[in-house]
């Protein structure tokens, strides 16, 4: 299988060089040049399938021309050692619960993955170290963090906006040294991607050192996101949901994860439509309302991983459509909702279901509960645990949660990081004098 990129400017690549470039030379996005449906015979089967063996299926058949099988086995194997249960929280509404995994994110999925793949490939290749650079609004930079610590031929950029994230997402990354470095930027998240992406245009800095991307940009990280749709529509078939259209809630920022989903519609999971729900940060909403796509500066929102104001991934919705709004529109719809809104539904989930919810999967199940139809269910992505936010979901049920051990470990830890402005200049300095 070849990627090809967005921009269409370039040749086709291998997954390997895919893998470890994470943006084409042309500065698009990687996509596979053909996307295989599953067998009829693998749905049949499905809910009598584990994840792990629901992920290598799948993995399998986009990947397997270009991995030995067994190495592939191994990595999705690895990847996925801990659960993703689907929960019943109201009426035909369900939550995919992926916070079980070592940082309590949907993010372990994917960059999970992404080291081990990445770390396969370098292990095969002696051409020197990997600088991995991610610019992270909460989640992305523990998972890609911890995911990564101490792969060897490996070095890790995590790029985070000041006094923006969680005090526990924050220590997450910034604790752990070692292979690791967390860069404190002065701006926004935006900010910090726009760091990571003039580093891949800059001729010069990519002479001297090998950089890729850990971001969702890379195919290795959002593809594999696909693992748990299929593995939440075995379970709802498993609860005797069958007979229902299935809709997905998809808590949206830079639109990898959502993109994930439509490219396992394309494979032939048998998803009826997509929710795109959105923070204030609401650009592709917007988009699906006008036909326009208008970026603009992120907003703060007690939502933090969806404070997004160019969501990267857009480019591969459009790719996907053939830059057709009708056909976009068909597939996905969208909402958005402000932090009282949020805090709203989290609030009212908690007192009324006994289930509690993280601001991000608030906004999600929001949108079902005010999307959904007559024959449908509706799964919601709850894509981290509330303990990560513990001060703001706090504030808003009026009781005390506990944080988890998983997490509470590394509140123990020193903080290590680089202060940093948000000025192209200075961080390509230091890249260079780290290199």
């Amino acid at each position: 299988m070849e990627y090809y990129s967005t921009n269409h400017n370039k040749r086709n690549v291998s997954l390997r060089e895919a893998v470890v470039k994470g943006l084409a030379a042309d500065r698009g996005l990687f996509m596979p040049e053909r996307i295989p449906t599953l067998p009829s015979a693998f749905f049949k089967n499905i809910g009598n399938l584990s994840l792990q063996e629901i992920s290598y299926a799948v993995a399998n058949t986009l990947f397997g021309s270009d991995i030995d099988s067994s190495v592939l086995k191994n990595i999705v194997y690895d990847t996925l050692n801990f659960d993703i249960p689907l929960i019943h929280v109201n009426g035909d509404i369900y939550s995919l619960e992926l916070f079980h995994g070592p940082t309590a994110a949907f993010k372990d999925v994917g960059a999970r993955f992404m080291a081990r793949l990445l770390g396969h490939f370098t292990r095969q290749d002696d051409s020197g170290m990997v600088n991995v650079l991610v610019a992270t609004s909460g989640d992305t930079g523990s998972a890609v963090a911890n995911g990564f610590l101490g792969v060897e031929g490996v070095r890790v950029f995590v790029l985070y906006p000041k006094g923006k994230v969680s005090k526990i997402q924050e220590a997450q990354f910034t604790t752990l040294g070692q292979n690791i470095t967390a860069i404190e930027v002065n701006g926004t998240f935006d900010d910090c991607q726009r760091l990571v992406k003039s580093a891949f245009i800059d001729d010069d800095l990519n002479a001297k050192m090998k950089l890729s991307s850990a971001n969702s940009i890379n195919v290795a990280r959002f593809l594999p996101q696909m693992f748990y749709y299929f593995h939440a529509y075995a379970q709802l078939l498993q609860r005797g949901q069958a007979d229902k259209d299935i809709v997905m809630a998809v808590p949206s920022g830079n639109f990898g994860n959502i993109t994930a989903g439509l490219i396992a519609k394309r494979m032939g999971l048998p998803i009826k439509r997509f929710i795109a729900a959105n923070n204030r940060n609401d650009i592709f909403y917007q988009y699906l309302l006008t036909g326009k796509y208008e970026p603009r500066a992120s907003i703060s929102t007690i939502a933090n991983a969806m404070d997004v104001g160019d969501p990267s991934n857009f480019a591969r919705v459009l790719d996907l459509y053939g830059n057709s709004h009708d056909r976009i529109c068909q597939d996905i719809s969208g909402c958005s909702y402000s932090d009282e809104q949020i805090g709203d539904t989290l609030a009212d989930t908690y007192h009324r279901h006994g289930y509690l919810l993280d601001p991000h999967g608030a906004v999600a199940y929001r949108a079902l509960i005010e999307g959904l139809k007559v024959g449908e269910a509706g799964i919601f992505i709850e894509t981290a645990h509330p303990a990560k936010f513990k001060d703001t979901v706090e504030s808003i049920i009026g009781e005390s949660i506990p944080i988890p051990e998983k997490l509470e470990k590394f509140m123990n830890g020193t903080k290590q990081t680089v202060k940093m402005s948000s000025g192209f200049a200075a961080f390509k300095k230091f890249l260079i004098s780290v290199d």
